[in-house]
């Protein structure tokens, strides 16, 4: 569906303007026969394992946390049954994000015929610097035909299995049809950049052609090899599209100053600019340099809620009801230069009232953040605040 939310030539304008800036690296428009939102990892987990059930030639998975509780093992099992049929299952995991897993879980995998790649493992020799670049993309590919992505990993906290007060707060997708193709190369060159050959990928059908009513979409891999963040370039350029409003969801907000730009403009614009963020965060110090941006945000008159009943870990934005920008990306340094992560934009006014409907909802049972709350913070926090804004390009 074509994007109809602000004049074209503004828009076009803007995305060439910024893509000269990310290195070229915004992607052209794919179809998708279907796109669907799993609002919470209940309904995800459960489409996603009724797939991999399904699969017939070839599962392809990329991972940052792949956890070996119930929801790790689950899929283990399944992904287990499906090189019985004949399947090949390739995975990605990260090394870091997977550090508490035990490698008796890989191990496993492995005996019964799973190809399993420990993406940039420890290893002192490649220095400090390369470290610190991690896979936080969250994907499974099944047949060339469907995907799953989100910003939901493998685990029992994103599953719903948890109590609530330990539970992620997370959305999924699926696509099916053209827009895949794409993805199976990004999964295979990134096995390649990391194990040196590429991925025996069996051969697949090509996907049917796009029926009536596909999805416009567009797929935006980022990663610390592009000169410039094609995330980072996406997020600013939905933001200066918008003319109405912005929604945006969030779970690590450190935005710096370009992503702080582009929110104060849309204020001044008379765009409606509202923020759902944590109101906890398993990462406490993120959260404490993300309180720093508040009050100049505030000021501008853009609305700040803060989702209280468990932890936010969903990643979406949303552009005058029509155009959806979600996937593993936060709106934080790390995932604008230093991870691999993966983002769609989705051009739908029928999947955007979808997203629009999910967000309204978690907004209505939220606390909003008032300026007159905030500048009353006590001096502690204030200088905590301080102390530890340097430490934003870390985080």
């Amino acid at each position: 569906m074509a994007v109809t939310g602000a004049p074209q030539g503004r828009v076009a304008r803007l995305i060439r303007r910024l893509g000269r800036h990310a290195g070229g690296m915004l992607p052209a428009s794919l179809q998708a026969d279907q796109v669907t939102l799993y609002p919470n990892g209940e309904r995800f987990f459960a489409a996603l394992f009724a797939a991999l059930q399904q699969a017939q030639r070839l599962i392809c998975l990329e991972y940052y946390i792949i956890r070996a509780d119930r929801t790790g093992g689950r899929l283990a099992a399944l992904l287990a049954d499906a090189v019985q049929r004949g399947v090949q299952v390739f995975l990605i995991y990260d090394a870091v994000g997977c550090l508490e897993t035990p490698e008796a879980y890989f191990s496993s995998l492995r005996r019964q015929g799973v190809q399993c790649l420990a993406f940039n493992p420890l290893s002192l020799r490649k220095g400090l610097h390369w470290f610190d670049r991690r896979d936080h993309r969250k994907l499974t590919l099944i047949d060339g035909q469907l995907a799953f992505l989100g910003g939901l990993n493998i685990g029992d906290e994103y599953a719903g299995l948890l109590e609530q007060q330990r539970s992620f707060h997370d959305v999924g997708f699926s696509l099916r049809g053209a827009a895949v193709t794409p993805l199976v190369e990004l999964f295979a060159e990134t096995w390649l950049q990391e194990k040196g050959s590429r991925p025996l990928l069996p051969a697949l059908d090509p996907p049917p052609p796009p029926a009536a009513g596909a999805v416009d979409v567009s797929l935006v891999s980022g990663s610390p090899q592009h000169l410039r963040s094609s995330i980072r370039a996406t997020f600013r350029v939905a933001m200066a599209s918008a003319t109405e409003e912005l929604l945006i969801v969030n779970p690590y907000f450190i935005p710096g100053p370009r992503i702080m730009r582009s929110l104060l403009r849309a204020a001044r614009r008379q765009v409606r600019v509202r923020l759902l963020l944590p109101a906890r965060s398993d990462v406490p110090l993120v959260r404490l340099v993300s309180h720093s941006t508040y009050e100049s945000l505030l000021k501008a008159g853009i609305e700040i809620f803060e989702l209280e009943r468990q932890l936010l870990h969903a990643k979406l934005m949303l552009i005058d009801g029509e155009r959806t920008v979600l996937g593993s990306a936060n709106l934080d340094q790390r995932s604008f230069h230093r991870n691999y992560e993966i983002n769609a934009v989705i051009r739908s006014r029928a999947f955007g009232s979808q997203v629009r409907a999910l967000i309204e909802q978690d907004l209505a049972g939220s606390r909003a953040v008032t300026l007159d709350d905030h500048v009353r913070r006590g001096l502690l926090q204030r200088l905590l605040e301080w102390l530890f804004r340097p430490l934003c390009w870390f985080l």
